[in-house]
């Protein structure tokens, strides 16, 4: 892995690298099948090149899982195959759309969003594969129910969560402990903001789909945020599309991310935008989280990552 210079490698920075890279050691000590849930975003691409540095010399001990949807953007699959490759990490892929052919996850319509229902079809394959711990790339700055997070977050024998259960983490002190039935999700950069994400894949010169950097796209205006047109999201009879030079701030299912404004096409100009914005990637652009206030949290509840 080839690193770029930039000046974004102070004393406090590095102190995050070191905390996120401890979390994942732990985890592999303390976890008999811990597993990294990688979805090709840029959250998730930290994490991998974290545990990469982490072990070196030796391979990355976690297996990769995606739970795909099915409906995500060919640049984030491509992505997420050549990253395994790069790393060197075995990678497993487990689908909404299976869950649907076995009748686990029942569409209310045929072109409604999957990403409420990857909870299911992640609790299947923590079952299927005896996962104890599941690494994801949450941070607590995302929105509200991520906030309330621990660094050690546990799921109770049915998937779920519960904030009132989680356990304190007073002086870095993490409790691994696991009751029957009980699955542990880990989240590494919990501490990070994603301006620090930024700056991180910047100096360690990580590579990101190009979705994350301006380019122009055709989009409708919906509800105040700037809708993508594919197959999946078709313009409605009555709107007028347009093309905008836009980027993503956060990537996933199709039928709820959207792109913004932008003209940021390098790390430097990307992270004065993301330093001057006063919305999360998540509240800026994803409409399943816009739907509530707690849309997220009821998501965590029912086995949500």
């Amino acid at each position: 892995m080839n690193a770029v210079s930039h000046n974004y490698t102070d004393i406090a920075f590095r102190s995050i690298e070191s905390e996120a890279m401890h979390i994942l050691r732990e985890t592999a000590a303390e976890f008999r099948n811990p597993t990294l849930l990688f979805s090709g975003g840029k959250d998730s691409a930290v994490i991998v090149h974290l545990a990469y540095k982490a072990f070196w010399p030796s391979p990355i001990p976690f297996t990769l899982l995606h739970i795909d949807t099915e409906h995500n953007f060919e640049e984030v699959i491509q992505f997420r195959d050549d990253t395994a490759k790069r790393y060197g990490a075995k990678l497993m892929v487990r689908s909404v759309g299976d869950s649907i052919a076995r009748g686990t996850v029942v569409l209310g319509r045929e072109d409604e969003s999957r990403n409420p229902h990857q909870a299911v079809t992640l609790l299947e394959a923590i079952d299927e594969l005896k996962i104890d711990a599941c690494i994801g790339g949450a941070r607590r700055d995302e929105e509200k129910a991520r906030a309330k997070e621990r660094v050690f977050s546990v799921r109770n024998e049915f998937g779920q969560w519960e904030p009132r259960s989680q356990r304190p983490e007073l002086w870095d002190l993490y409790n691994p402990r696991l009751a029957k039935g009980e699955n542990m999700r880990v989240f590494p950069i919990s501490n990070w903001t994603e301006a620090d994400v930024w700056r991180y894949i910047a100096a360690e010169g990580i590579h990101l789909p190009s979705l994350y950097f301006a380019h122009e796209r055709e989009v409708v205006e919906r509800s105040g945020v700037l809708v993508p047109i594919t197959n999946l999201t078709p313009i409605g009879p009555r709107e007028k599309s347009q093309i905008r030079t836009v980027r993503f701030r956060t990537v996933g299912d199709i039928t709820c991310t959207c792109p913004v404004a932008s003209t940021a096409s390098t790390m430097d100009e990307i992270l004065e935008e993301v330093i001057s914005a006063r919305v999360s990637e998540r509240g800026a652009t994803r409409m399943d989280d816009q739907a509530s206030e707690s849309a997220m949290e009821e998501r965590k509840r029912a086995g949500y990552f």
